[in-house]
């Protein structure tokens, strides 16, 4: 009886190592031939990487002491897979349609377009700026394995868009850096701006390396009469599984004569954001992070009130809250980020934007969108 036990407890376990064996081969093989998870850096890249303040014992680093997890849960993984409680829209959302002759009316001051999420089109100087251009459907490496964009199109088709002069990309996450949009956009691209290990992925998706320029936090470059440069965020990087924190992750800023803008890229709350406001505020415009958080990871993502404290450390004059709207990727109400940053916002006397999906800011002017959209 017991021998015959033992047997059937080792067929078992055999079959559990199988089906495990077989997973992690289809796994380890679809990261592989995947392009989705773009490459490691080497050469020149690899060697700047080494040489970087920022980079130790084989990863990048924050400028404060960062806990990626600040109290992980077992028991909220079910409700990742569960989309009840309002995490996405009960109906669909509205958002202004662009045409070619939209960006053919060259504005005279900044404009700002806001694609959802993180991703920000800018038109300043006579430069086509787009921010971390995610604009395909789902933030992961497969459709398998994410949730789907909350709105069925863009305000406009990517082979609609104009020439652009510069593309700048915060960091390597799915939801900022999208290996099929980077693939439809490459050719109408100019520059890519990219911080330190990024470039590889780029290559790797067929983009010319002559158009990407990698940078360091606190690096910068002119072109065509816009400084940009390079500033410390606070929080991570990572494709897969194997290369957590081997690219650097950024916040950016845009300085002309006659602008001054700032884009947080993703970021816990730091003292990073009274240094840059320090450095290179006030900002005239500045794009938030404020999505995306939990208790879990409160030191890599902001809460809505603490959205508000940042744009008043970068001393700037307006804030657009950005990194939500899009896509389910934490377990708050998809609309909860924009109803406490309003508030925070009014609390604190800070002048906020809340443009739909492809509405327009113009700059330096009195009247900026303000509708509450989201209410539903």
């Amino acid at each position: 009886m017991i021998k015959r036990l033992l047997k059937i407890l080792k067929r078992i376990m055999i079959g559990i190592l199988s089906v495990v064996g077989v997973i992690t081969l289809v796994g380890v093989t679809f990261i592989n031939v995947s392009p989705q998870f773009g490459a490691g850096s080497k050469d020149v890249s690899l060697d700047r990487i080494r040489k970087s303040p920022n980079f130790l014992n084989g990863a990048f680093k924050n400028s404060e002491k960062t806990l990626q997890n600040t109290g992980f849960k077992w028991s909220t993984i079910p409700k990742f897979f569960n989309d009840g409680n309002n995490k996405i829209p009960a109906k669909e959302l509205p958002i202004e349609k662009l045409t070619k002759s939209y960006f053919e009316n060259e504005p005279k001051q900044p404009r700002i377009t806001w694609f959802g999420h993180s991703a920000t089109f800018i038109e300043m100087e006579g430069l086509n700026i787009f921010i971390d251009p995610m604009l395909g459907d789902v933030p992961a490496p497969s459709p398998f394995l994410g949730s789907k964009r909350f709105q069925k199109e863009l305000p406009i088709a990517i082979d609609s868009l104009p020439k652009i002069d510069v593309v700048l990309i915060s960091h390597d996450h799915y939801d900022h850096l999208d290996y099929g949009s980077i693939v439809k956009l490459k050719d109408k691209v100019d520059k890519f701006y990219v911080p330190l290990g990024i470039k590889a992925h780029l290559t790797s998706w067929g983009v010319d390396a002559t158009k990407i320029t990698e940078f360091d936090w606190w690096e910068n470059i002119n072109f065509k009469g816009v400084e940009f440069i390079s500033a410390p965020a606070r929080h991570f990087s990572g494709r897969g599984i194997t290369n957590r924190n081997s690219t650097l992750w950024c916040s950016w800023v845009l300085k002309s004569d006659n602008s001054n803008i700032f884009f947080s890229g993703d970021s816990g709350y730091g003292k990073h954001f009274k240094e840059i406001g320090e450095k290179y505020g006030p900002f005239d415009f500045a794009m938030v992070e404020c999505g995306q958080y939990n208790e879990q990871w409160s030191q890599i993502h902001m809460t809505p009130e603490e959205t508000i404290q940042a744009s008043i450390d970068v001393q700037s004059k307006l804030i657009m809250p950005i990194h939500w709207g899009s896509f389910k990727l934490a377990l708050h109400t998809w609309d909860d980020p924009i109803i406490r940053a309003t508030k925070k916002a009014k609390e604190l006397n800070v002048k906020i934007t809340t443009p739909k999906i492809g509405e327009a800011i113009v700059l330096n002017g009195d009247k900026f969108p303000s509708e509450d959209w989201w209410v539903q």
